[in-house]
């Protein structure tokens, strides 16, 4: 109790001081609430870029790959297109072979016009895909009918559109029950599948006009055509499993020797959120680290203000250490007067700091709406300004508790 009481004074004492001296004390705090502001909100700021790209790419789909044919660029003129180009029976023996999938579907993907009386699209994205596509993409039909089964057997000329592609081609009545010509093919509208606007980070933000048709209907069109399969794991983490079960599916089923390069990539969007991660945490250690530098001259400062505080209270020092102050005393009495000058200037900066991640947030279309302090960030820069008072204030304290009083009753 005695020494609560004994550092409650000290505190009362130090804050008596830095009202006395408010220009010196806030000139030596001024660098301390910088170095504490920074660390806020560099890590408030970092926090809510990173939590940004990974909603980014989780609306894309964290548990998704793709198996798609890549020639390896060691090996350029070793393999002909046909050798490289996935076919069906590669993707329909890929879910048997792979238990990390859960689901998968080829897709055949190309480009063509598309034209509804008199309006024509130029350059429209035609995709060729099988019913189960919708569980995987999370995408779904807002209107009319999805894909049957007998859709596919039935090689149909029916297919489904986008909102995009009913308001650029001009579809009346919602846009199923009507005929488009796509690629010169007359098509049936069957459903309608919401449109999914595209992040800036993936290249743009304008959804845009999409026309889906059953699998075996985009074969026939384009039968020479390299088709890729998109799947989707039974969890995000399971993404590592499954690119080693699809690497020696492949590489069986294509009969590759040890020496071949693989003919095929595989990727998804897990492994670029670890990488999102491991970069975003580097930047902000390193980010960290330089407000660090602003914490340690600030510290300096706080030495010398202290130094220049016991060169004029030698006197007073003096006169408590004639009544029976020990020297113990004294210096706790300095080194909680560094500690509370540097927990104030850290509050001062965690204020800003908070003020401005609370102002990137509440800002219209703000491009960090995700922006949040996190407690340990706060917890970090006071621990991190309480230890610069107490390494920087110890020099200080020890001089003053080492003064002679004698001598220091007689200092002018």
């Amino acid at each position: 109790m005695i020494i609560v009481r004994l550092i409650m004074q000290t505190v009362i004492l130090a804050l008596a001081q830095i009202w006395t001296n408010k220009v010196r004390a806030v000139l030596a705090m001024l660098l301390i609430a910088v170095g504490a502001g920074s660390l806020v909100l560099v890590t408030g700021g970092f926090e809510g870029f990173k939590k940004n790209i990974l909603k980014e790419f989780s609306s894309v789909g964290a548990n998704k790959v793709w198996v798609f044919p890549r020639r390896p660029p060691e090996a350029r003129d070793r393999f002909s297109w046909r050798q490289i180009r996935m076919n069906v029976k590669e993707a329909d023996g890929m879910l048997a072979k792979c238990p990390s999938l859960e689901r998968l579907t080829p897709v055949l993907e190309f480009t063509a016009d598309a034209q509804f009386g008199d309006r024509r699209r130029p350059v429209v994205k035609v995709q060729g895909i099988r019913p189960i596509w919708h569980e995987i993409e999370q995408r779904f039909v807002t209107a009319g009918r999805p894909f049957s089964e007998i859709d596919l057997e039935a090689v149909r000329n029916v297919c489904m559109v986008n909102d995009k592609a009913i308001e650029e081609l001009g579809l009346p009545g919602g846009g199923p029950g009507n005929y488009i010509l796509v690629g010169g093919r007359r098509f049936l509208i069957v459903g309608v599948v919401e449109t999914k606007s595209v992040s800036p980070m993936f290249g743009q933000n304008d959804a845009q006009s999409e026309v889906y048709i059953p699998f075996n209907t985009a074969m026939a069109m384009k039968p020479d055509w390299g088709i890729f399969v998109v799947a989707q794991t039974r969890r995000p983490e399971l993404f590592e499993d499954a690119k080693a079960e699809i690497t020696f599916y492949m590489r069986k089923i294509r009969n590759l020797k040890a020496d071949d390069p693989n003919t095929f990539g595989v990727e998804a969007i897990e492994q670029y959120i670890a990488q999102i991660k491991r970069i975003t945490t580097m930047i902000q250690v390193f980010a960290g680290g330089l407000t660090m530098v602003a914490l340690i001259v600030g510290g300096i400062a706080i030495m010398v203000i202290m130094l220049v505080s016991v060169t004029e209270r030698t006197r007073e020092i003096g006169l408590r250490k004639a009544v029976g102050a020990k020297p113990g005393t004294i210096l706790m009495q300095f080194l909680v007067e560094a500690v509370v000058l540097c927990l104030v200037g850290a509050a001062v900066g965690l204020a800003f700091g908070y003020s401005v991640v609370l102002g990137l947030k509440m800002i219209p279309n703000s491009p960090l709406p995700e922006s949040a302090v996190p407690t340990w960030a706060a917890m970090l820069a006071l621990v991190f300004c309480a230890g610069v008072g107490v390494i920087f204030g110890m020099l200080p304290a020890m001089k003053a508790a080492r003064l002679d009083p004698i001598d220091a009753l007689r200092h002018e």
